[in-house]
């Protein structure tokens, strides 16, 4: 083997990887989407590590097996979102580091979430370990996690039918309440002022809303008579309602609960914009940190929306910055919102939109893909921004170069690598910059 490295891919962590390789005077192949002759052609030279950087874990996965069969012997870096599929490729190539942009991403993004003051912040165990800086440099410590109020988790659990958050919901919803009031309504009527008992009184009202109607018997009140025939016209309306209501939550996702532990939390809640991968692994970081958490999708069809519903995030599609929709979700109330989708201007739009609906609300922006998001920060101050291009970038730029870090962490545009050590329990940071992402322009090089 020598000194040189090959890159593979178009995203912009490629670049900088690339980028960040030659400026430690790395020789660096970059290869945009090679065919099986060009990648052996590559590889012929023995570079000594190879990075698989593309946007499609499929052919990521391709890529990957295709370097294995042409040399075992080379170390290779792959990113892949998907957990499943990672596993799997670290299981067949053990010479492979499978790394996901998602989890690198996810404590960052989580720590601000919770407190302002935190770089980071992830699930360890028993504990909680935040990570903050102290002179400048980031200090790892070992917490406990915070405690659940099993009350309000309950109360929310149980009051999820006053919160409705879709039509459907609402229609099933005002069914309902009209039939019951149309029961009640006709129970009292007939006790209090027809001194009907009780249980007659009831099963004349049942036979109301049920549109059987009172029969000849109306207990010798014209007013009654009145009465029963428009409550029957009008749980016909009740009825259609309920029953419309029904069937749009039989067909429908249904991402959110109308009781229990998929309910709109009320308040101290997270709110996820963006369910991809890192909106994903950020929803499910903060639930393991014992946060209340509410996920925002934009696309009805989204691969990720299967499984929420499994995982117990209550979801609403819909579109971030969406003002009634961010009210519907309790903005004024929550802990943050994490604008985490893959379009960073998206993302800008929905922290304009929460801006201006509760200012003193904590945003947290995922960045990394258009260069127009630091101008952006600068005019408007939106929140806290983290470039997830840049953690993927510093973390591969680690691993080819034969450094073993255990996860990377941001301050502004200051990135640390988390490295282990045999003298403390608690995690060591180290500094790591990467190259700006337009340095390198996609050529081959030879």
């Amino acid at each position: 083997m020598n000194d040189s490295y090959l890159v593979i891919g178009e995203t912009t962590v490629a670049r900088r990887v690339c980028a960040s390789l030659r400026e430690r005077d790395f020789h660096v192949r970059h290869l945009v989407a090679p065919d099986d002759d060009e990648l052996r052609l590559a590889m012929a030279d023995e570079p000594c590590g190879m990075a698989v950087l593309v946007r499609d874990d499929v052919v990521a996965l391709r890529y990957a097996l295709a370097a294995a069969h042409i040399s075992a012997s080379i170390p290779l870096v792959v990113t892949i979102f998907d957990r499943t599929v990672a596993d799997q490729l670290s299981q067949l190539l053990p010479q492979c580091e499978v790394t996901s942009p998602a989890d690198l991403a996810a404590p960052t993004l989580a720590g601000p979430c919770l407190e302002p003051e935190l770089v980071a912040a992830r699930h360890a165990g028993e504990h909680m370990l935040t990570v903050r800086m102290i002179d400048g440099h980031p200090e790892g410590a070992h917490v406990d996690l915070p405690r659940r109020n099993w009350w309000r988790t309950a109360a929310t659990g149980a009051t999820g039918l006053l919160r409705s958050h879709d039509i459907g919901t609402r229609i099933l919803l005002g069914g309902l309440a009209g039939l019951l009031a149309v029961l009640f309504a006709d129970w009292f009527w007939l006790m209090l002022g027809q001194h009907v008992a009780p249980l007659d009184a009831f099963n004349e009202a049942v036979r109301v809303v049920t549109t059987v109607g009172p029969g000849t018997d109306t207990h010798g009140s014209p007013a009654y008579a009145v009465f029963a025939s428009v409550a029957m016209l009008f749980t016909v309306v009740f009825t259609a309602m309920f029953t419309a209501g029904i069937i749009e939550r039989l067909l429908g996702p249904r991402l959110v609960g109308l009781v229990g532990s998929r309910v709109l939390p009320r308040s101290g809640h997270v709110i996820v914009v963006g369910l991809g991968q890192v909106g994903l692994r950020l929803c499910r970081e903060l639930q393991a940190l014992g946060v209340a958490v509410v996920g925002v999708e934009r696309d009805p069809h989204a691969k990720n929306l299967r499984l929420v519903r499994a995982m117990n995030i209550p979801t609403v599609v819909g579109h971030g910055g969406d003002r009634e929709l961010l009210e519907r979700l309790g903005v004024g109330r929550a802990l943050a919102l994490a604008a985490v989708g893959s379009d960073d201007l998206d993302n800008i739009a929905v922290s304009v939109a929460a801006q201006a609906l509760s200012p003193g609300l904590r945003l947290v922006l995922r960045a990394g893909e258009q260069e127009a998001i630091a101008e952006t920060r600068s005019l408007l101050r939106l929140g806290i921004i983290r470039d997830v291009t840049s953690l993927s970038a510093t973390y591969v730029v680690a691993k080819l170069i034969g450094l073993q870090p255990q996860g990377v962490v941001a301050d502004g545009s200051h990135l640390y690598l988390e490295v282990p050590t045999a003298e403390s329990s608690e995690p060591v940071f180290t500094e790591l910059p990467v190259s700006p992402r337009m340095s390198c322009r996609h050529l081959v090089t030879t």
